[in-house]
């Protein structure tokens, strides 16, 4: 997997049935504090709403997820908000359903309907982003390399992350995954280059 897809800006939308009120809010995110953060401020924002749910995917290959049905029967809230992130393929992002109850009940089948399609509606109303895999590399290196790492960077879109210039120089870069091993490459021929690879990202994350 060399690219992933997600979302650039926040969203709202609404949808109404026999009285219940859904309000779908949809965030771009990358960590856990920021979900925090978010539900903290929207339960605030709304102390008269019955039910606050959410699911969210979080990471370029979407492993880490989480859904809530906040008192709502059983997979009828946080599994459905989770189904309409994944139908579109997307992650680092967040969807709250915030409902505001109308006085009639709308069973299962209902509940079911109605947060699948209010979170459909607020996916729909935000445009959806390509982004690059980061491999994250540590390169130590002499002064005089400057002028030709620059070059390989450059060449394969690499980002530079962190950039410590000194007579022995610091450079952190995340390289597309799909141009990983030719960059490597390029750079392992200069042989006073040292090269320490760490952890994969985004380049939403930056």
């Amino acid at each position: 997997m060399n690219v992933y897809y997600t979302i650039d800006k926040s969203s709202e939308s609404e949808f109404k049935d026999r009285g219940s009120k859904f309000l779908a809010f949809a965030f771009p995110i990358h960590t856990q504090e920021e979900f925090k953060g978010i539900i903290k401020g929207l339960k605030e924002a709304h102390t008269k709403a019955v039910h606050v749910c959410f699911a969210y995917r979080l990471d370029a290959d979407g492993k880490v997820y989480r859904s809530s049905d906040d008192g709502e029967p059983s997979g009828s809230a946080g599994k459905q908000i989770l189904g309409q992130i994944d139908s579109k393929n997307l992650t680092n992002i967040l969807v709250v359903v915030v409902r505001y109850f109308g006085g009639t009940l709308l069973g299962v089948p209902g509940l079911i309907n109605a947060y699948k399609m209010v979170t459909s509606l607020v996916l729909q109303t935000t445009s959806i982003t390509e982004r690059q895999v980061l491999e994250v590399y540590d390169l130590e290196f002499d002064y005089t390399l400057i002028n030709d790492i620059m070059m390989v960077v450059k060449r394969f879109g690499c980002v530079i992350l962190k950039n410590e210039t000194q007579l022995f120089c610091l450079m952190q870069i995340g390289i597309p995954k799909a141009h990983e091993a030719s960059c490597i490459q390029k750079l392992s021929e200069m042989h006073t280059l040292n090269i320490r690879r760490l952890q994969q990202c985004s380049d939403s994350n930056l």
